[in-house]
């Protein structure tokens, strides 16, 4: 091999090693797997974390236009969690513990924690119990949420901005809320 076409040859072997590694880690992401291990239809994972995107939404028995409305979520902004999905819908549980199919039209990957205690939940300035709690979280409330970190979630509405423990609020825990193999229509408390 000539001098001249060593370093041609070297930056094709770095892009060729550059594009391996690139579409392996987008193979990565294709493969989320749903609780029984088949592929997802989305990509995404499952469980994850969506929110309502109206405040009329539908609730179903199953993933279809043909199956009954079993209620409506009146709540836009509602965090549910998806633990389950075809191509169209999603299989979510809400702070109720309930199971109901919704299309995927209807949920938006913006984030939200919901208060479902009876009590208000201090929205402390800074990642802390001893920081001053600049507002508090009244039951069954909705604010935005942003990153979590060390057990402490940032949360906001209008121009308040805090930290919301994450164990607190509804809309965060990683582990399914909701056995996924649960029928629709069954928790609703």
């Amino acid at each position: 091999m000539s001098s001249k076409a060593r370093p041609r040859f070297q930056s094709l072997r770095r892009l060729a090693a550059t594009v391996v590694v690139v579409g392996a880690a987008m193979l990565a992401g294709a493969f989320q797997t749903m609780p029984d291990g088949r592929p997802t239809p989305s990509g995404q994972p499952v469980p994850r974390w969506l929110s309502l995107k109206s405040s009329e939404v539908h609730a179903r028995f199953g993933p279809g236009l043909d199956h009954r409305i079993l209620w409506e979520y009146r709540v836009s902004g509602l965090p549910v969690q998806v633990i389950a999905e075809t191509t169209e819908w999603r299989k979510i549980c809400d702070p109720r513990g309930a199971v109901a199919w919704v299309h995927r039209s209807v949920v938006s990957g913006r984030r939200s924690v919901f208060n479902a205690s009876e009590a208000e939940i201090p929205i402390h300035a800074n990642r802390s119990d001893s920081s001053p709690v600049r507002a508090r979280l009244s039951p069954r409330s909705l604010v935005a949420l942003g990153e979590c970190e060390e057990g402490w979630c940032r949360v906001g509405a209008r121009r308040l901005r805090g930290w919301v423990r994450e164990s607190a609020v509804f809309g965060t825990q990683a582990r399914p809320l909701c056995n996924a193999a649960r029928p629709a229509g069954t928790g609703r408390r």
